[in-house]
């Protein structure tokens, strides 16, 4: 004699318990994308970039503090088309942070001029107190005009 159930196996029931095992592994891949991502954005400069589309508006431009320096092909230094000694240069732009320490350095310099020398007087301005340093270009003025083309 055999002993037997009467009912019908039901097979395998359903799972009522989440499966996180997937969910975790892409939480932990995602963990290790922002371990290292994370340093890369803290390093980065900021840099202001000028936008075409809008145009400048010069009634405020020229409100704001500024001095404007030029950079001949030679490497001469003008302060406002007037040839300037780089000591004698230090002490203006010492003067000019002393006046006012939002003043912002437009520097011009020619293609020609070597890398080093904008960044010396890049130092030079950053030394005196001066950290707004902005880079002015001028396609209208030509690259055969004589003495600095800042305006």
């Amino acid at each position: 004699m055999t002993f037997g159930r009467l009912d019908k196996p039901t097979g395998h029931r359903p799972m009522s318990d989440i499966n996180v095992t997937p969910m975790v592994d892409v939480m932990l891949v995602l963990l290790v994308i922002f371990i290292i991502a994370a340093p890369l954005m803290a390093s980065r400069i900021e840099v202001d970039l000028p936008k075409e589309e809008a145009p400048v508006r010069s009634d405020t431009i020229e409100r704001e503090p500024h001095v404007q320096l030029g950079l001949d092909a030679e490497g001469r230094v003008w302060w406002d088309d007037e040839p300037v000694a780089d000591g004698a240069l230090e002490q203006r732009l010492r003067q000019a942070a002393l006046d006012d320490q939002a003043t912002e350095v437009w520097l011009q310099a020619d293609q020609h001029v070597p890398h080093g020398r904008v960044l010396a007087i890049m130092a030079m301005a950053q030394r005196a107190g001066l950290s707004r340093i902005g880079f002015v270009t001028d396609e209208a003025a030509g690259a055969d005009a004589p003495g600095p083309a800042v305006r």
